[in-house]
């Protein structure tokens, strides 16, 4: 603590900053108390640290500016307000996903992804289909195969951005719960960063559904995932998807 408030010009601005009594302050330098838990908080946030601050040496400590989304230039636009994803908004586990192929007109793409927390994150992780690897001559292989990203909380739903390992392109999502009795639904448009040709597009509708505990979903999304016709997609999918209309 005198350590962090050395770097401060007043220790009275810096009581006045924090919107703690000065002789309170005062005996948390000299180690006589400690911050009730709320109090601590708003130490730990002013100063970019973590709890341990009042425990263990502050060379030790991880920089709170160096967490994900965090830096200075960025963290009030898409720092903690954004990556707080609540459970209620996206359920971790195993979804299934579908769209339509962003390079064939004429088949659906029907995919499985798992969503998962971490340190206050909200990631998601899952595996390319082959059958779209190869149409796009990239390997198929397992790492190859492989994307990860983070979800993101939005004012009117949730989105994320993700991508292959050793990628130097990603996919955004915006997604948004659609009301239904059956299950957990997420309806919305994926996009590409990547050229726009005449063979393929950027952008189309997506559908998550979130699988829960439905063993025989997952065993069917895991057998029948990948480049398929659109009349194979769940039916509830197929409505959602929209297919016989362009995506505006």
């Amino acid at each position: 603590m005198r350590q962090l408030s050395s770097d401060f010009p007043s220790i009275a601005g810096l009581c006045r900053e924090l919107g703690i009594n000065r002789t309170q302050f005062n005996r948390y330098l000299s180690g006589e108390s400690f911050p009730r838990p709320d109090v601590l908080h708003r130490i730990c946030e002013f100063f970019g640290k973590d709890a341990r601050i009042l425990l263990e040496p502050v060379d030790t400590l991880p920089d709170g500016n160096s967490e994900l989304l965090n830096h200075p230039a960025i963290r009030d636009f898409l720092g903690q307000n954004s990556t707080h994803v609540p459970e209620e908004a996206v359920p971790s586990g195993i979804y299934r996903f579908t769209r339509r192929s962003f390079v064939d007109d004429s088949m659906a793409m029907l995919g499985m992804l798992l969503v998962f927390r971490e340190d206050g994150y909200t990631f998601l992780r899952g595996y390319e289909a082959k059958d779209a690897m190869a149409q796009q001559g990239l390997p198929t292989t397992g790492p190859a195969r492989e994307f990860r990203g983070i979800f993101l909380m939005q004012e009117e739903g949730v989105a994320n951005i993700a991508a292959r390992r050793g990628s130097i392109t990603c996919s955004y999502q915006f997604l948004s719960r659609y009301p239904s009795m059956d299950g957990h639904f997420l309806e919305g448009y994926s996009t590409r960063s990547v050229r726009e040709t005449v063979r393929s597009r950027r952008i189309e509708r997506t559908v998550y559904e979130h699988l829960g505990r439905n063993r025989d979903a997952i065993r069917a999304t895991a057998r029948e995932g990948g480049l398929i016709p659109f009349d194979r997609l769940p039916r509830f999918h197929q409505r959602l998807l929209r297919l016989d209309e362009p995506f505006r």
